[in-house]
């Protein structure tokens, strides 16, 4: 039976650098760290205390890296405290949150292009 999500694969182009935006900029832990070839490592990285991982997956490692998107939704208490932080850190954000009846939300790209949405 299945319990939880464990991990979702980004597709990146530099794991290091990768590693670094979601570590230094947005606040994430890094989960596993392990070698899997000359170039590249199994790289997960979360947020402290979750139970889902991202996989910072080499591109290099997939032949249609390109097709592939995520659609990753990270929920948190303050949208507009988290907007705020990580703007001041360089992270793109594509507007300003905005408010609408289910909620709050933002979108904000990882410095591959892949989009993400903060919600709360």
């Amino acid at each position: 039976m299945i319990r939880r999500i464990a991990t979702v694969a980004v597709y990146v182009e530099d794991q290091q650098k990768a590693k670094q935006f979601w570590t230094e900029k947005v606040g994430f832990d890094v989960v596993t760290e392990h070698l899997m070839g000359p170039n590249a490592f199994w790289l997960e990285v979360a947020p402290k205390g979750a139970q889902t991982a991202l996989v910072l997956y080499p591109k290099a490692m997939m032949k249609d890296a390109d097709e592939k998107k995520p659609s990753i939704v990270f929920e948190c208490d303050d949208v507009f405290a988290a907007y705020e932080a990580m703007k001041a850190k360089g992270v793109e954000f594509l507007s300003e949150p905005q408010q609408m009846q289910w909620g709050t939300f933002v979108q904000f790209k990882d410095e591959d292009g892949n989009e993400f949405v903060l919600k709360g």
